[in-house]
């Protein structure tokens, strides 16, 4: 088969591999569209995307527009003549212009087996909920959010102790084959993209900071997928005794009777956390404008009471 000419869209960290297949595979990267540079959350210095810094260092041109659906970007695209285009969490929406754009449409990688958690954040959903099994899709981009035809899918078991980091990382690294081979595919003209059902659509909306405050109310397992959840980001929060916040590290499922639902507990071990069914022993901990730190240690530096708790009393 003949090298594709091929456009990436793609911003974060987790498009690192697909880009990096595409360009081990042979394939000629005529462009590489990322998001603009964004400002860090100290300062005001400007930090360019994980995708544009590999971008560069492979020696590829890389485009940054703020809307992709600006008319001379489009041209532009129009103009590089691509066959396809293969997109990994990108960021933006993506107008009828610009899919129609190149010859074979754009393809896009999804971070669930479709038509289950369409949406931006299917890693995260998918571990809140206690599914069992997750996975990636490719699918040719339409109008529609996450909507249109499945070229290929590959499953992956969601571990008990899995983070959305730790899933989105092996995800990213499963789906790098699937979408070079589903653009092989296309391009070879054996692709057969089959339309999504409307069994089994779910949505997976970002997660937002009320999403990641903890409800200790709640039962030890939904606690612990939630905490999951939102590691690394949003990042897991609670409200302190004194009222200030702090995030918080994934948590271990203990054996014992129940406690007062965020009644904070030291013991041989570090510190244990009560929920709406057993307690749950914390990892670390974050508290607002810190570092940081293991549990055991901020427990015996922040001398609590004996009631007291974490959570809205």
């Amino acid at each position: 088969m003949e090298p594709m000419r091929l456009i990436f869209a793609g911003t974060p960290d987790v498009a690192l591999p697909s880009l990096q297949a595409l360009v081990d595979a042979g394939h000629q990267i005529v462009l590489v569209v990322t998001q603009p540079d964004a400002r860090g959350k100290r300062g005001r210095a400007l930090h360019p995307s994980p995708v544009k810094v590999r971008a560069q260092e492979l020696g590829l041109a890389v485009a940054t527009p703020e809307k992709a659906s600006d008319p001379a970007f489009v041209d532009h695209v129009r103009s590089l003549e691509a066959d396809a285009a293969a997109v990994v969490a990108y960021g933006q929406i993506l107008r009828p212009a610009l899919l129609e754009a190149t010859r074979l449409g754009w393809v896009n990688l999804h971070f669930s087996v479709l038509p289950a958690w369409r949406g931006a954040a299917p890693v995260q959903r998918a571990i809140q909920a206690g599914d069992d099994v997750t996975g990636a899709s490719t699918f040719l981009i339409e109008a529609g959010l996450d909507t249109g035809p499945v070229i290929g899918q590959a499953t992956e078991r969601i571990r008990p102790t899995d983070t959305a980091g730790d899933l989105l990382a092996r995800l990213a690294e499963v789906g790098a084959p699937l979408l070079k081979d589903s653009l092989e595919a296309l391009d070879g003209g054996y692709a057969a993209p089959m339309p999504q059902t409307e069994d089994g659509v779910s949505h997976a909306a970002k997660l937002t900071r009320e999403d990641a405050s903890i409800r200790w109310d709640l039962p030890a397992l939904v606690v612990d997928r939630a905490i999951r959840a939102c590691t690394p980001a949003p990042g897991a929060w609670t409200t302190l005794p004194d009222g200030s916040t702090a995030k918080v590290g994934p948590v271990t499922l203990e054996d014992g009777p129940g406690t007062t639902p965020g009644l904070l507990r030291g013991d041989g071990d570090g510190v244990t956390v009560g929920t709406g069914t057993s307690p749950v022993r914390l990892s670390w901990i974050q508290p607002a404008g810190k570092s940081a730190m293991d549990a055991s240690d901020w427990w015996r530096g922040a001398r609590w009471g004996e009631s007291a708790q974490l959570g809205e009393a």
